[in-house]
């Protein structure tokens, strides 16, 4: 003789088969969770049926995983607007303008000037002009005869002017040396920082992904199980 006994369901109210009597300290927490949300006053001693856990069951893993593809589409975005508002501190460090005084401007090109092939070729052809014009065309009965009196004490004030200007320029760029220094630690240190912080997002998302596919397969084999006892039955 069949066993006809029904039980009434504590979340529908609807009447189902004694087999299929599902208590609620039997559920588990998540999916516990989802129908104490939809139903405050369900607790541990009252039932529902299969029928409805494998709903609640579906819902959870349906949950997990459009919250999981939420994650993703936010991680999108947020890549996406960074690279649009450029943030980077490299793009701030390079759009910074160079003030620089008159002099210092002077500076610098005297010292261009005097290290390259033109400044040299240009006074040594001036050297040969100066010596030949007073040796070979005055015979030595111009403006500077022998022994060039006057080129030494041009060239001595060339030097004596050349040195102090091509040290100022130095200066500046070993101040602009030290300022570049500066700006890759800040780079550096950035770099450091973010990296780090990936490293704990990725930690952080492979635990909690850890988590929720223990509890999903934990989900799976109480369905498997609940549909291997109706097939016994």
């Amino acid at each position: 003789m069949k066993n006809n006994s029904t039980f009434k369901s504590a979340i529908s109210s609807i009447s189902f088969p004694e087999s299929e009597k599902i208590y609620g300290k039997s559920i588990h927490d998540p999916i516990l969770s989802l129908i104490v949300k939809d139903h405050p006053s369900f607790c541990d001693d009252d039932s529902i049926s299969v029928q409805e856990l494998n709903e609640y069951r579906q819902k959870y893993i349906s949950n997990y995983l459009s919250t999981e593809i939420g994650m993703l589409s936010d991680l999108e975005k947020n890549v996406i607007s960074s690279l649009k508002e450029d943030k980077s501190i490299v793009s701030i460090v390079e759009d910074e303008d160079e003030t620089r005084s008159f002099g210092q401007k002077i500076a610098d090109k005297v010292a261009d000037f005097g290290g390259s092939w033109t400044f040299i070729i240009s006074f040594v052809v001036f050297i040969v002009i100066w010596i030949g014009s007073n040796v070979y065309i005055l015979v030595n009965k111009g403006f500077d005869p022998y022994p060039f009196i006057l080129l030494n004490l041009i060239l001595s004030c060339i030097a004596a002017l050349q040195a102090p200007v091509i040290m100022m320029s130095q200066n500046r760029q070993e101040e602009k040396d030290r300022n570049r220094a500066k700006k890759d630690y800040m780079i550096n240190l950035k770099s450091e920082l973010e990296i780090r912080m990936i490293h704990d997002k990725i930690d952080h998302l492979i635990m909690h992904q850890q988590q929720e596919l223990i509890e999903i397969q934990k989900v799976q084999i109480e369905m498997m199980n609940d549909i291997l006892n109706q097939v016994k039955k």
